[in-house]
């Protein structure tokens, strides 16, 4: 009898009859799997998804820096591109509505600020971190739902896009201090000692502006709707912030209540540092605390959805 060699089990052998690799068989039906080939298999990098809160990582946005830079860079020649007056836009902006709001709530409602101080001088102090605020807000909300090409182009911090958008109108607040310091040439105000604040004031104000601006940036992506949200929230915040009235028209109850919105605090801080008005220390720190939290949530909880946001861009 001759027997026959059941090739699909038989090594496979070069042109000598030696056999090449033994295959490597595991359990029942598996396959043969190179030496070679598994040991390239070791090597291989799995990305998964990550579950929970996710951590900042601070080494990659720092190595990422640049980027962040040529995006505010990127917002600022973009806003100011093709327009009639440029950078006029930063200086008119505040100065018409201090005139609309000094002739509204200045000469008709009879609004009279402390110390004697002229109501111009009064609600500009207050539009300076105003705008910023109402501003930045705004444009980091609608940041990726207006830019969602760049969720589905390339990998890199997307935490940059909300950040930049807002990062842009500190270069107003700039521009409206130095028409800020005319109006109190012009006036006769002479600045307080406590304007050096300002270097604090300024980050403060931006941290508060993204602690909103990160997080409906991250809901903008997912609930469409919240595009609509956004202008209202601002027009409610601004009545709840005193940006045309003193603070001493609130019950010293209701000011700490309303300490909770971040900017309340911080515009009071503004003309407290600039115009020498007694400090409010317990509103103050009530709305940095509740900057700084909002800030923290809007970070994680970023992180958190933006693992998702290429699935529905």
């Amino acid at each position: 009898m001759i027997e026959t060699e059941n090739s699909s089990l038989a090594p496979p052998k070069d042109r000598n009859g030696d056999p090449l690799h033994e295959p490597l068989l595991t359990g029942r039906g598996a396959t043969a799997v190179d030496v070679d080939d598994d040991a390239e298999l070791a090597h291989e990098t799995v990305i998964r998804p990550q579950s929970g809160w996710i951590g900042i990582d601070w080494q990659e946005m720092w190595s990422h820096r640049e980027l962040l830079i040529f995006l505010i860079w990127r917002d600022i020649s973009i806003r100011y591109k093709q327009t009639v007056l440029g950078w006029a836009w930063a200086v008119l902006q505040p100065l018409i509505m201090m005139m609309i709001f000094t002739l509204i709530f200045g000469r008709f409602a009879k609004i009279e600020p402390p110390k004697g101080i002229p109501y111009p001088i009064f609600v500009f102090a207050g539009l300076i971190p105003w705008t910023l605020f109402s501003q930045g807000l705004a444009q980091s909300a609608l940041s990726l739902a207006n830019q969602q090409q760049l969720l589905t182009k390339v990998y890199f911090p997307r935490l940059f896009v909300p950040v930049g958008a807002a990062s842009v109108f500190v270069v107003d607040l700039l521009i409206s201090l130095v028409i800020y310091g005319v109006l109190l040439l012009a006036y006769g105000v002479t600045p307080s000692w406590g304007s050096v604040c300002l270097v604090l004031l300024i980050p403060l104000t931006l941290i508060a502006t993204l602690g909103y601006g990160v997080t409906l940036a991250a809901l903008t992506v997912y609930y469409r709707d919240f595009k609509h949200i956004v202008p209202f929230l601002v027009q409610i915040l601004m009545f709840l912030t005193p940006v045309i009235y003193p603070v001493e028209y609130i019950g010293a109850r209701w000011q700490l209540i309303l300490s909770l919105n971040p900017i309340f605090g911080i515009v009071n801080a503004y003309r407290s540092a600039i115009l020498g008005l007694d400090w409010n220390i317990a509103s103050l720190s009530i709305s940095t605390a509740s900057a700084v939290a909002m800030f923290a949530f809007s970070i994680f909880y970023f992180r958190q959805t933006e693992r998702r946001f290429a699935d529905f861009a």
